[in-house]
């Protein structure tokens, strides 16, 4: 499909979301049995590709422990309120209490308490004690200010989050996080993102990320059309990035990063959707903040939404599903695609003919809107 003339002096090229495509099955259908979801990045290897996002509605450093026993990777956010109070039990209450009207003025005083740096120093620690992989984010903002207290207290896995990063940024203000110079100093594996296009996508590998986060990693939660107009359909992001990554693995020598699509993953489905269109792996917040262990209470909601003066999200209301367990694992007791997230994206491999996540991202695509 060629580009689009918006008007005389505008054009611009179609893109797609991910239920707007659809997988197509090969001649050959396997066994489920003999599907692997494994998905591994650095030293580090799980047994599905679906990461659970740094949101406070979702990860604490106990659900941290118990999503990371049901084989995924979980990043806590190290700018949330387990960094800000020593015991954030009141804050989430009043949270929980809140009402649609009065939600967005309630994230912004919680969130208005300063980070304590030794809070983040103890809640990694808290998670390193459990025995997990410990991966922790923050805002290119704040990566500069307290990288050196996540490094110190030995994170496994230093994920830099915001709705839009670069490698080169400009400002006339502090000095701008280098992320060359600052990831190729470091001594842990860097994730990176979001991003959206080929060229940020190249810039982040050249500028040594092991992983590239693709979306603006609000999901459905996030407000960042609305408030910034700023979007990119997940699928055709997620497909022009792994383009980056093919192009930068001949570039490089054969360094391969890994692909993560931050956004756009509500249902089952959304999984097998993203890893078509070239992703690693999926980040996602919603789908397990529907889980009646999910610290969250009843709302899901992104750092961006306690923001002092432009919230780019707002927390939402949901309702419990099923447990952690439940979410990934099953059984599902209903076809709506909220449940049984590991075993549906085993299945659509097994019908589609592929063994594995690398061949997976080989399946045709239809679009289907």
């Amino acid at each position: 499909m060629g580009d689009i003339e918006i008007g005389q002096s505008k054009r611009a090229r179609a893109a797609f979301d991910f239920d707007q495509i659809a997988l197509v099955p090969s001649r050959r259908t396997r066994d489920p049995e003999n599907v692997s979801t494994s998905w591994k990045i650095d030293a580090f290897e799980f047994s599905h590709p679906i990461i659970a996002a740094p949101a406070d509605s979702v990860v604490s450093p106990t659900s941290a422990a118990q999503l990371s026993a049901l084989g995924g990777l979980t990043v806590l956010n190290l700018e949330g309120l387990w960094t800000r109070y020593a015991d954030p039990t009141a804050a989430f209450a009043e949270i929980a209490a809140a009402n649609s009207n009065t939600i967005s003025s309630v994230l912004q005083k919680v969130y208005a308490q300063p980070i304590d740096p030794e809070l983040i120093v103890a809640r990694i620690k808290e998670m390193r004690a459990a025995g997990i992989v410990t991966a922790a984010s923050l805002s290119p903002k704040l990566t500069q200010k307290y990288w050196q207290q996540v490094v110190a207290a030995g994170v496994d896995l230093f994920v830099i989050r915001g709705a839009t990063v670069s490698a080169e940024h400009v400002s006339n203000g502090d000095d701008p996080l280098n992320l060359k110079e600052f990831i190729y100093e470091l001594e842990v594996p860097v994730i990176v993102g979001g991003c959206a296009t080929y060229q940020a996508a190249l810039h982040l590998m050249r500028a040594g990320a092991a992983g590239v986060l693709v979306g603006f990693g609000g999901g459905s939660s996030g407000t960042t059309t609305a408030v910034l107009g700023v979007k990119v359909p997940m699928a055709t992001a997620v497909a022009d990035v792994a383009a980056a990554r093919r192009d930068y693995l001949d570039e490089s020598g054969g360094r391969y990063v890994q692909v993560i699509a931050d956004g756009g993953v509500h249902q089952t489905g959304d999984v097998a959707k993203a890893i078509a269109c070239g992703a690693d792996a999926v980040m996602v917040g919603s789908m397990l903040a529907r889980a009646s262990d999910a610290p969250g209470s009843g709302f899901h909601w992104a750092v961006e939404a306690g923001h002092p003066t432009l919230p780019r999200a707002s927390a939402i209301a949901t309702t419990a599903i099923g447990n952690f367990e439940q979410i990934l694992h099953g059984p599902a007791v209903n076809s709506a695609g909220l449940l049984n997230a590991v075993g549906a994206l085993r299945r659509s491999m097994a019908t589609c003919g592929y063994s594995d996540i690398k061949e997976l991202q080989r399946v045709e695509v239809i679009v289907s809107q």
